[in-house]
């Protein structure tokens, strides 16, 4: 019963480290591209640039959580 619950639970803590990466990863993709898309003069770079802020600002508090469950998880 012991193993059973260990691996489960190391599989999960895995499975919520993966996707912390992979959300980590795509915010700084869409970061990247807002960037790219603020420097240019066009209309349509600069539209995209300011629709780009609806996929930033959930991943941003995403990331944020994140980090201060990592910071929690090291100071105890």
């Amino acid at each position: 019963m012991v193993s059973t619950v260990t691996t489960s639970t190391v599989s999960t803590i895995t499975l919520a480290g993966s996707f912390a990466i992979v959300g980590i990863l795509a915010l700084l993709a869409l970061l990247i591209l807002k960037e790219l898309t603020t420097a240019s003069n066009r209309k349509r770079t600069v539209w995209l640039g300011k629709v780009l802020n609806i996929g930033i600002a959930p991943l941003l508090i995403v990331f944020l959580l994140v980090a201060v469950w990592k910071v929690v998880e090291v100071l105890q």
